[in-house]
């Protein structure tokens, strides 16, 4: 119980710490599946992201990046057909996850009431070699004209600037679910290896060896 009560007091400081530090308070973050939120609500932010609670595979949302605007103008429409506890909507040509929420219909509105907050001046854009991700999307998405960007992956990739690699994956051939807690006495995520402070506040413009 005493180290428990410990651990708790010590996360809490841990996300004060990262808080002070954030300079950018209302970024827009972009993510295909969990992660953004994840930053957003450790860091006490506003979800100024249509994708908070939503994702799609690798392929779609790199059609999705390339042309932002023209996706978020788009209405939804439910496929029946569902996945894995998501809901899944058509939008255009692509498909979109919404999840965590009970109907399909409470999921479409947090789609509509967030997309009103986002900011393509604020943006941030994150993602990860998994759900379907190639190669070659990695290469597309590294070559995308959006300034802030981060790829996290299961091993270097030195020729791509946006790649940040996640040690701990090497077998699995994609990261893993970086917002799980890693073993260790104390919480800390997978995620958290990523200075996502540093990242939100425009100050990481590569990320090899950390940097």
């Amino acid at each position: 119980m005493g180290n428990s009560l410990l651990v708790r007091a010590e996360h809490k400081l841990y996300l004060e710490r990262k808080r002070k530090k954030l300079k950018n308070k209302t970024p827009s973050i972009l993510a295909n599946n969990c992660n953004g939120g994840i930053i957003a609500h450790d860091l006490g932010l506003p979800f100024n992201s249509p994708l908070v609670n939503a994702g799609m595979y690798a392929p779609y949302y790199i059609q999705f990046l390339q042309n932002i605007e023209y996706y978020l103008a788009q209405p939804l429409v439910r496929i029946e057909d569902d996945k894995d506890g998501w809901f899944v909507a058509q939008c255009d040509d692509i498909q979109i996850l919404l999840g965590h929420t009970r109907t399909y219909e409470e999921a479409v509105e947090n789609w509509e009431r967030r997309k009103k907050r986002f900011n393509p001046d604020n943006m941030y854009v994150v993602f990860c070699d998994k759900m379907d991700c190639t190669y070659d999307i990695i290469k597309a998405f590294d070559a995308l004209p959006i300034t802030h960007k981060v790829i996290f992956t299961h091993k270097p990739y030195p020729e791509f600037k946006s790649a940040c690699y996640m040690p701990g994956f090497e077998e699995q051939g994609e990261v893993g679910v970086l917002s799980d807690w890693k073993p260790g006495f104390w919480k800390r995520r997978w995620l958290d290896d990523f200075d996502a402070v540093s990242f939100l506040n425009g100050e990481i413009y590569s990320f090899e060896k950390g940097e």
